[in-house]
């Protein structure tokens, strides 16, 4: 049986799950390649991950830093009877030792802002395989910056789309403010629930203070 923490954490995860088109969209962009070995980075409790293996037949490794999200991700791979094809890794951003040529396709969602945009084209780009391909969902601030610095690292731009401030709104943070007053309600007196839904709220606090911050961008690129 869940804990009240773990259930608040599953509920939370399905409005994640409310993004998951875009996922999809961003991946129906690339050609259609046979058992592509894909890499996930910051893939936290593995929402995009799951999503991505149902679209193909490859070989994921996602990778984070948050012991705890990772539970979470392999309790969703054993669930989902995952395991021959995903596998989550517990390493930083920072310090990724995988093999020159490694990846068919790089994912990165939410995840490239930690190191800087144009630090994770460069550095992340020897894992690529020649002519691989990267999916970075970013912040929308920048763009045209953003392109430039695509092609100045040595990738083609295949395409992208943006996540406006009211997709975030209606799809993500409406539904997630109302499974915190849910939660609240229901487990006033378990502390442990109360920190996760604080950590929630100051979320939805900073989206409400700065809007402009949650509208975002996802590019599709090719390593040249």
């Amino acid at each position: 049986m869940l804990s009240p923490k773990e259930r608040f954490q599953d509920k939370k995860d399905l409005v994640r799950k409310r993004l998951v088109k875009y996922t999809r969209k961003a991946f129906q962009m690339l050609p259609q390649l046979d058992k592509p070995r894909i890499l996930d980075i910051g893939c936290g409790t593995g929402v995009p991950t799951m999503e991505i293996a149902r679209l193909c037949n490859g070989e994921i490794t996602g990778l984070d830093i948050d012991q705890e999200c990772l539970e979470i991700f392999n309790r969703r791979i054993e669930k989902e009877k995952r395991a021959d094809r995903i596998k989550a890794i517990k390493c930083s951003i920072f310090d990724m030792t995988f093999a020159d040529e490694s990846f068919d396709i790089i994912w990165a969602e939410g995840s490239i802002n930690v190191i800087g945009f144009q630090r994770g084209l460069q550095e992340w780009k020897r894992f690529l395989k020649p002519g691989g391909f990267m999916v970075v969902h970013d912040e929308r601030g920048n763009i045209e910056e953003k392109r430039k610095q695509i092609s100045s690292c040595g990738y083609e731009l295949m395409g992208d789309f943006i996540l406006d401030e009211d997709a975030w709104r209606t799809e993500y943070f409406a539904p997630l403010e109302r499974l915190i007053y849910e939660t609240q309600r229901r487990y006033a007196h378990v502390p442990e629930v109360l920190k996760e839904t604080d950590q929630a709220q100051r979320e939805i606090d900073m989206f409400k203070k700065y809007p402009e911050r949650n509208s975002s961008v996802c590019f599709v690129v090719k390593k040249r």
